[in-house]
């Protein structure tokens, strides 16, 4: 995947059919929800001019210290001035692993359903879609400690077991996203893609530094940043006191008032993270809450089809590999 640039979603195609959220969450089976998103943003691709631009992950990778150097590509070498190692068929199938937030601060939202149950969502469809290209899926789910861990697997039964652990999920308490992103970082020998879903609304320097730890174990890493629309522009007309979810408080604000500074301090978190990721090859995806499911679907898989066609053309570039 690319280097970080926070991706604006777009669409699947001009004029395609996107279920609005509102409707979708009314769906209480978490697992007809993805289905109806993905079976419709396939039946969207394959009437776009994305047809036959197939989810197909890269024949290559880069070379990493202690890989084999036999099946280094010299061919590509000569024509990149990189080392890449040719995949076998079992390398190219994806291992993702999703981590959801469910803290406190996921339980927000003003469009009739919040951040928590957009998350899932999200999480379920990825996981679903995953699972019809037959790759591993595994989730992990966290608030301020980890809530449960399903490794990836691809077998019959496994995505019920990953719904069944979203629809579940209690709503929790503080974030703490240094634990989850610490056992996956100690824990996964294989490369893979980490997949971490939450409003990121946490200090920046630990999650730094447990992203660092991953991007330097091997894994590809994706944020897809889920907000309220109201976080984001701080629309509130009167002044109320407002709760804070995570430390329980109530705090008394005038909108008029705060909202500059809140806009300045959101908008100077919301830029760190950005360098962050930007630093480390990160790939950073911002979507609010009330835009349809299928834009996040086609930003992640139309970036890591970006990014395989950049390999392939390296390799191609000078005659055929």
């Amino acid at each position: 995947m690319s280097s970080a640039a926070n991706r604006s979603t777009g669409h699947p195609r001009q004029g395609a059919s996107l279920i609005d959220p509102g409707s979708l969450m009314r769906i209480k089976n978490l697992e007809l929800r993805a289905r109806a998103i993905v079976e419709g943003f396939l039946s969207g691709l394959h009437r776009s001019p994305y047809h036959g631009f197939s989810v197909e992950f890269t024949e290559y990778r880069q070379y990493s210290p202690g890989d084999d150097p036999r099946f280094l590509d010299w061919k590509l070498y000569g024509r990149s001035d990189r080392y890449f190692i040719k995949c076998f068929e079992d390398e190219t199938n994806l291992r993702c692993h999703l981590l959801v937030d469910l803290s406190r601060s996921m339980n927000f939202g003003t469009v009739g359903y919040n951040k928590a149950e957009y998350a899932k969502t999200a999480a379920a469809t990825v996981a679903y879609f995953l699972q019809q290209q037959r790759d591993a899926v595994g989730l992990l789910t966290f608030d301020d400690a980890i809530v449960d861990v399903i490794p990836p697997r691809f077998r019959t039964g496994h995505i019920h077991h990953i719904m069944m652990s979203l629809e579940r999920a209690p709503a929790g308490t503080g974030t703490d996203i240094e634990k989850p992103l610490e056992q996956i970082a100690a824990t996964v020998a294989k490369r893979g893609v980490v997949v971490l879903i939450s409003d990121l609304l946490t200090p920046i320097g630990a999650l730094q530094k447990n992203l660092s730890y991953l991007r330097a174990r091997g894994h590809e890493v994706v944020i897809l940043r889920v907000l309220d629309p109201r976080e984001v522009d701080f629309r509130f007309d009167q002044a109320a006191m407002f709760h804070d979810i995570e430390s329980g408080r109530d705090i008394y604000v005038d909108p008029s008032e705060a909202r500059e500074q809140y806009l300045a301090s959101f908008g100077e978190h919301a830029d760190s993270l950005q360098t962050i990721c930007n630093q480390l090859g990160i790939e950073l995806h911002t979507i609010t809450i009330e835009r349809p499911l299928e834009l996040m679907l086609f930003n992640l898989l139309t970036e890591r089809m970006s990014r395989g066609a950049k390999v392939r053309q390296r390799g191609s570039a000078g005659g055929a590999v």
